[in-house]
């Protein structure tokens, strides 16, 4: 098969690429490099640049690469950006996933594969966050995922598409340096760019309902979430007709608090947090339940928290080497 990533120049979407080439998968590079990164594309993957709102430019990188399964991640996912300006989130994230979806079902594409989000569950009334937990999202963000997720699902039904939703969690960590995270969008980059200009990390709120009253989340490394969507390709491959949503998580909860401990202990930068106003859309505790994907996948997160964050660290201090102490 060959594997059309849309994205697949960003963060995640490099890992993904490696991952997917690693294990012998063929691969294609779609991605319109707003936030990607050309240099991040493996020698000998084809980068095609383009919009995925581009419907004549998607079809033909379809055709052109024989492409026979498609993983998307290609959207905006900033949550507060999403609360500024839905109307743009709506428009890149759904209606560009709708003009993807045309293509992929025209050209007979049997397997797709979507990047969702925990945002789909909004607040969460329970410890562990199941695939059956009601979805209702915050944010645009968030509803834009969850639309997405209807879409995908929808179109499957109808084409005979096989499909695979795997709602993300938060990620961390890198491979090597070179595909570090560049954003600063996430809490552990955040973190390190306040560091790094000797400034205190800040803490967006610490009177939520959660033992120290930061709010908690599950992080998982980028490195198990590449090897997920493997997974997930290889089972659309072997079983056609599925129709799988899977949260990818670890199912362990880290405050926020705890998470910028562990991030000065490990770079050896000492500077204590200040506490902040509430961000808006942040939910006070997402934590998954990651059984689902280990039955139907066999997959299982293999790195904890100090490999996520030591690794992020590499890739900063690639790209600031002022942040080294001593």
């Amino acid at each position: 098969m060959t594997w059309l990533i849309t994205g697949g120049a960003g963060y995640i979407g490099a890992h993904i690429v490696e991952a997917m080439t690693e294990a012998g998968e063929r691969t294609v590079v779609y991605d319109d490099l707003s936030t990607g990164v050309a240099e991040r594309v493996p020698d000998g993957v084809p980068l095609v640049v383009g919009s995925t709102l581009d419907g004549e430019r998607v079809a033909r990188a379809l055709t052109d690469h024989e492409v026979t399964g498609v993983v998307h991640l290609a959207a905006k996912k900033q949550v507060a950006e999403s609360l500024e300006r839905p109307l743009h989130y709506y428009r890149e994230n759904v209606e560009g996933l709708r003009v993807l979806l045309d293509a992929v079902t025209a050209a007979g594409v049997p397997s797709f594969v979507l990047s969702s989000s925990a945002a789909v569950y909004g607040t969460p009334d329970v410890d562990l966050v199941t695939e059956e937990t009601p979805c209702v999202p915050l944010a645009p963000y968030g509803e834009t995922k969850l639309a997405g997720e209807w879409l995908v699902r929808a179109a499957g039904r109808a084409a005979g598409l096989s499909t695979a939703c795997l709602r993300y969690f938060n990620v961390a960590g890198a491979a090597r340096p070179e595909l570090a995270d560049t954003g600063v969008s996430n809490l552990v980059p955040m973190v390190f760019e306040k560091l790094t200009a000797e400034e205190p990390p800040r803490v967006f709120g610490d009177d939520y309902p959660t033992p120290d009253g930061t709010c908690v989340r599950d992080y998982v490394h980028v490195v198990d979430l590449a090897e997920a969507h493997v997974a997930a390709a290889r089972a659309l491959r072997a079983s056609p007709g599925r129709d799988l949503t899977l949260n990818i998580g670890r199912g362990e909860g880290v405050s926020v608090r705890e998470m910028i401990d562990r991030v000065t202990a490990l770079t050896g930068h000492g500077l204590a947090p200040v506490v902040t106003a509430r961000r808006p859309g942040d939910p006070a505790r997402v934590v998954a339940s990651a059984d689902r994907a280990a039955a139907l996948l066999g997959w299982k997160a293999r790195l904890g928290v100090d490999d996520m964050i030591t690794s992020a660290w590499g890739g900063w201090l690639l790209r600031h080497p002022e942040a080294a102490r001593g």
